[in-house]
């Protein structure tokens, strides 16, 4: 273990230490729940990094979803033709590529995707994985059942997660509906996490065996911070129960297919204008702030970067250092943990994907801890859908969903620091983490 990876460790504990002194009752802490997920995430990442047979698991989940994206691309050149071609690819015909189009090439992945997870439902195949996950969370974190469900459902869905706990909501405790806010904030749709895979597997080849990995090791994580954060005071209806997720089953597969792909299509559009307002609207922030921040540039002869990315880029400077980045690459780096708080996740591995190509980052360490830590809907426009979405499910329940918005945003966000920290921590300077990483060494 070297400095760098010593750091990321320090930097874990540090993060843990944050959440702690902004908890909302520092006299009541979970050590069950912290030394047991913080203790299970590190494992899970050394047994994956550090022995042949997670290796071999990481490469072969790798392959695996690679192969899922060159299905949903024969999907893509159907409807799209030449559009659907990636850079330093060609089509089925030959076809050369146009370049790199965000919605021919990398969003119909999402359509794919939605498809398949809805097959895996109708099959009984995903109702499987999910109790797994929930039976780990509620036997051995000694979790309730209603929370540990929806936080197994977010491995693989997005604010669909909260519809599996749909009659518990208005019953949660406070604590309870906190994790359900920040484990899907920490955490990526499984159809969404192909969509990265496309942005990026020109830079970086590996991705997708990252990101799965990133998305398996979020959950535990934002479990601990969320009840660090705010700490369960009340006793859960659910406590140690099994609970079932409520779901309606199609008529037919069909019908199953149908649903899983208008979903994927409404989360596209979602996606797009979401996109559209938040891009336009922080343009249009900098533009003001640009201006105002240039006289005071003028006058003091400073060179500060005064646009909405550059000052967060600045505020996140000290964590980005503590998940064991290299100094030369701390700044970009925590542009990119800042853009993804505004811009969201989507920007944010657009730009690491194009500081990759540039060789703009000094260190392939760099790439894959800011790969981890961006791997999560922590910023403020999923805020907004989640505790919206989550409001229309249990409207008596708003007033407490509001007031803990910005605290789950705030653990979301420790969170995917957090597992950037662990990634930074199994790093080794070589061999699989480093593998696939194009950024000059």
């Amino acid at each position: 273990m070297d400095a760098y990876n010593l750091v990321s460790l320090f930097g874990l504990v540090v993060l843990l230490g944050f959440a702690w002194v902004l908890s909302e009752n520092r006299r009541v802490f979970n050590w069950r729940v912290t030394l047991v997920g913080m203790g299970a995430v590190l494992v899970f990442g050394l047994l994956l990094f550090a022995t042949p047979a997670g290796r071999a698991a990481f490469w072969w989940v790798n392959t695996a979803v690679e192969h899922l994206l060159a299905a949903a691309n024969a999907g893509s050149h159907f409807v799209f033709g030449r559009l659907s071609v990636s850079p330093d690819t060609t089509g089925p015909f030959g076809e050369t590529s146009l370049g790199f189009i965000l919605v021919t090439q990398a969003f119909p992945a999402i359509i794919f995707f939605s498809a398949l997870i809805a097959i895996l439902y109708y099959c009984g195949i995903m109702q499987r994985l999910i109790s797994g996950f929930a039976w780990f969370f509620t036997r051995v974190l000694k979790l309730s059942g209603a929370e540990s469900l929806c936080a197994a459902s977010d491995v693989f869905v997005g604010i669909e997660a909260s519809l599996t706990v749909r009659p518990h909501l208005k019953t949660m405790t406070r604590s309870e509906l906190n994790t359900v806010l920040t484990t899907g904030m920490a955490s990526v749709a499984s159809n969404v996490m192909l969509f990265y895979v496309a942005v990026l597997k020109q830079q970086f080849n590996g991705i997708a065996g990252h990101l799965a990995s990133a998305s398996l090791l979020a959950i535990p994580t934002a479990l601990v911070v969320s009840k660090i954060l705010v700490p369960e005071s009340e006793t859960p209806k659910t406590m140690g129960q099994t609970v079932t997720a409520d779901y309606e089953k199609e008529d037919n597969l069909f019908e199953a297919i149908i649903n899983g792909s208008m979903a994927g299509a409404k989360l596209i559009v979602g996606i797009v204008a979401l996109l559209l307002a938040v891009v336009s609207l922080v343009a249009l922030a900098n533009l003001i702030m640009g201006g105002l921040g240039g006289q005071v540039n003028d006058l003091t002869g400073a060179k500060v970067d005064w646009s909405l990315q550059g000052l967060l880029a600045y505020l996140f400077t000290p964590f980005t250092a503590l998940m064991g980045v290299p100094i030369e690459d701390v700044l970009p780096v925590s542009r990119l943990v800042g853009e993804r708080l505004v811009l969201t996740e989507v920007a944010a591995y657009q730009d690491l994907a194009g500081l990759m190509a540039n060789n703009e980052l000094q260190h392939p360490r760099s790439a894959v801890i800011a790969a981890y830590a961006l791997c999560g809907f922590a910023h403020l426009p999923s805020m907004a859908i989640f505790v919206g979405g989550i409001a229309a499910l249990a409207p008596e329940r708003k007033s407490t969903l509001a007031a803990l918005g910005p605290r789950a945003l705030l653990g979301a966000t420790l969170a995917t620091l957090i597992v950037g920290c662990v990634a930074g921590v199994c790093f080794s300077g070589g061999e699989m983490l480093l593998e696939g990483a194009s950024a000059a060494p």
